[in-house]
């Protein structure tokens, strides 16, 4: 199965955080799975070590040691993403999740996060 990962949830797995689930672990580790991380994500990274809201040694280029490390695909954001995004209605303001919601619509993939507010989205989701 295919599943995209929440920004939270890579740094969660890069750091052994206990705030990851162990379903969300026991997916992303299996070797069956194809795990992908948005580009989205790696921007929204970008943004909150450049404003100072997220602290992460080396910023937005550990973030892509560690997808490139857990062997995540990197998914770029395409048109059909921004054509899925602009039918979802607002029932989340965070423009990086809503990027995420779309990418996981389009591509018929499953998110993986702990955000409950996507929850309230009829998107294939798993925590």
């Amino acid at each position: 199965m295919k599943y995209i990962l929440d920004t939270h949830t890579v740094l969660w797995l890069a750091t052994s955080s206990s705030a990851l689930s162990e379903t969300a672990k026991r997916t992303i580790l299996n070797p069956r799975n194809e795990s992908f991380v948005s580009i989205a994500s790696a921007w929204e990274i970008a943004i909150k070590v450049g404003t100072g809201k997220l602290r992460l040694a080396d910023g937005v280029s550990k973030f892509f040691r560690i997808v490139h490390e857990n062997g995540f695909e990197l998914l770029p954001i395409t048109k059909e993403h921004i054509k899925t995004l602009e039918t979802l209605p607002l029932l989340h303001r965070d423009p990086f999740d809503r990027i995420l919601i779309a990418s996981a619509m389009t591509e018929d993939m499953c998110l993986i996060t702990a955000d409950t507010n996507i929850h309230r989205y009829d998107v294939a989701k798993l925590w």
